[in-house]
């Protein structure tokens, strides 16, 4: 059985993809490499063929989400374009449907404890994905005077920091919060205020 399991499509896959589950259930550092290997239907021995240990099966994990998050951001930012505005706000958005769609990916990503420089190839995502959400405050960033002008690459810390804060704390159901109000109109609002802070409320941006 454990060969069968072994060869049986792409084992690899299989077991980040019973990682993603395993993380939703029981968290990052809930599960052992034995269940993800009960899981994808293979013996123990049979994971080490592809990862040294568990930080490197959520590693692969953490990439993967990466790039889907990169995708969807890039998604978001497009289909607003060509009002920068518009196209800047979607990309936070998109930032809360993600965390919504894929919390396997999301907690590997942002709560493992894992490192996204563990690997070049998990930095190379990382960055990509941060990458899109600097370019669209590249963009909007052009609409402020030079003198007012905060780098992009702290416009976009800012955007990324409160849509984590509010998927922390009021889109996963975090013990002993909540809030009045849907996480989407507190993440846009929110938006709003930081952008109309640094002048940014001509509609046709």
């Amino acid at each position: 059985m454990a060969k069968r399991g072994y060869h049986h499509g792409n084992l690899r896959q299989a077991l980040v993809e019973a990682a993603l589950r395993l993380i939703e259930v029981k968290g990052p550092t809930g599960f052992t490499l034995s269940e993800a290997a009960k899981q994808a239907g293979v013996t123990p021995a049979a994971v080490y063929r592809h990862f040294e240990g568990r930080e490197d099966l959520i590693a692969e994990a953490a990439r993967q989400g990466f790039l889907m998050f990169a995708d969807l951001m890039q998604h978001a930012y497009d289909k607003y374009q060509p009002s920068a505005l518009a196209a800047f706000e979607a990309t936070g958005r998109a930032y809360l449907a993600f965390a919504r769609k894929h919390p396997g990916h999301y907690i590997a990503m942002f709560e493992s404890g894992v490192s996204a420089n563990r690997t070049p190839e998990l930095a190379e995502a990382a960055s990509r994905a941060r990458g899109v959400l600097e370019h669209a405050a590249t963009k909007l960033s052009q609409h402020i005077p030079a003198e007012k002008r905060p780098p992009a690459s702290m416009f976009s810390a800012h955007i990324m920091a409160m849509s984590h804060g509010v998927v922390e704390l009021y889109a996963r159901n975090a013990p002993g919060t909540a809030s009045p109000y849907a996480p989407e109109d507190l993440l846009e609002t929110g938006i709003g205020i930081y952008l109309r802070g640094l002048g940014l409320i001509d509609p046709d941006l």
